[in-house]
């Protein structure tokens, strides 16, 4: 996800710029996130976003969203450094 004009967008290619974050494709997560007004400080801005791409795209996509917070390799590499 990063922010668009004042709004949480998801990016699930990873392309957009700025300050990004990731929440679980979760209904219950987006509401814990919103409830404890967790999107300010992970983008590091002032003020409410609204979350509404984000509720829209989860609905969408059911509990299933493309994109993971790291590439399989990634992953591979944190676990075996050779």
């Amino acid at each position: 996800m990063v922010v668009v004009d004042g709004a949480v967008v998801p990016d699930t290619r990873r392309r957009l710029p700025g300050r990004g974050a990731w929440l679980h494709p979760d209904p219950g997560c987006l509401r814990e996130a919103e409830k404890r007004r967790a999107f300010p400080r992970a983008f590091r801005v002032r003020g409410p976003l609204d979350a509404e791409p984000v509720r829209g795209h989860l609905e969408q996509q059911g509990t299933q969203v493309a994109g993971s917070p790291r590439d399989p390799q990634e992953a591979r590499k944190q676990v075996d450094p050779s």
